[in-house]
């Protein structure tokens, strides 16, 4: 039989049998194919993270014939960024995660991997965005409190130093901070919802020490449908499950003397769907 042929089956065979799925993308800011094509929204850079990676991991992998894993880690080691002991005082580490349901294990999980991933002990800095509530229901305490507590009981471990917000208003952001006991130090706002700070936001912030941060993520940084769209261009239509998507995470290494990006990257993580 054609090696081509039997490699795509087996590859066929270990996307088929795997249950989770765990990618990163390497170093975007050294990653020469990005800067061929300028994303326009951080959807479309994600959507194309993935399905490069996905397509260069399965080019690079050599599938077993047997003896499929449940966890497929896609990266490509070459691509990845770890920080060395001697350079770790120079870099700010900061994150974004996206959480797309509401498993505060996956908090934990993705701290865990990108710590890992950078071979660091702890991050700089960790910005949580929840999954948003469905339609006609708005953002409540009741809501973030979960995802919050797990991250205090990483700011308490020593795994994060400071951790951050997204897109709550004046209101919100005072019933988080009064009930919270490890006080979120930053709120991220969304210039497309208000092209200029709201001034009773603005002035609790500056009361309080709460760094007020802009960003222009969209309410959905992936959809379902867009993610299984990815999988199968990067799989070459290899992968036809149903896969969903339990968290995305962005983060940054800044060089704190120069406030120059040094690495940018992704982490994602997805389960396939239980029919």
């Amino acid at each position: 039989m054609d090696p081509q042929i039997t490699n795509r089956n087996s590859e066929a065979k270990m996307l088929t049998h795997a249950k989770t799925l765990r990618l990163h993308t390497g170093n975007l800011v050294n990653r020469s194919r990005l800067k061929k094509k300028c994303p326009c929204s951080p959807s479309e850079e994600l959507q194309d993270c993935i399905q490069d990676t996905l397509s260069d991991w399965l080019s690079a992998t050599k599938p077993p014939s047997k003896d499929f894993p449940d966890t497929l880690d896609c990266s490509i080691p070459q691509a990845t960024d770890a920080i060395t002991p001697e350079e770790r005082e120079e870099l700010r580490v900061t994150v974004k995660l996206f959480l797309c349901e509401s498993v505060q294990s996956s908090i934990r999980d993705a701290v865990e991997m990108v710590c890992q991933t950078l071979a660091v002990s702890q991050l700089d800095s960790v910005i949580i965005a929840p999954p948003w509530p469905l339609e006609g229901d708005s953002q409540s305490l009741a809501h973030l409190q979960p995802a919050w507590e797990e991250l205090e009981a990483l700011v308490r471990s020593q795994q994060i130093a400071a951790i951050g917000t997204s897109d709550l208003d004046k209101d919100l952001l005072e019933q988080l901070y009064n009930w919270a006991q490890v006080k979120p130090s930053s709120n991220q706002v969304n210039l497309a919802s208000c092209c200029v700070m709201p001034p009773d936001l603005t002035a609790f912030a500056k009361e309080f020490d709460i760094q007020l941060l802009t960003h222009n993520d969209p309410k959905e940084l992936m959809s379902a449908a867009t993610f299984q769209e990815a999988v199968q261009e990067g799989t070459q239509d290899l992968s036809i499950a149903d896969w969903r998507l339990e968290w995305v995470l962005r983060y940054s290494i800044i060089v704190k003397s120069r406030g120059i990006i040094k690495a940018k990257g992704y982490l994602v993580s997805a389960r396939k769907a239980i029919p």
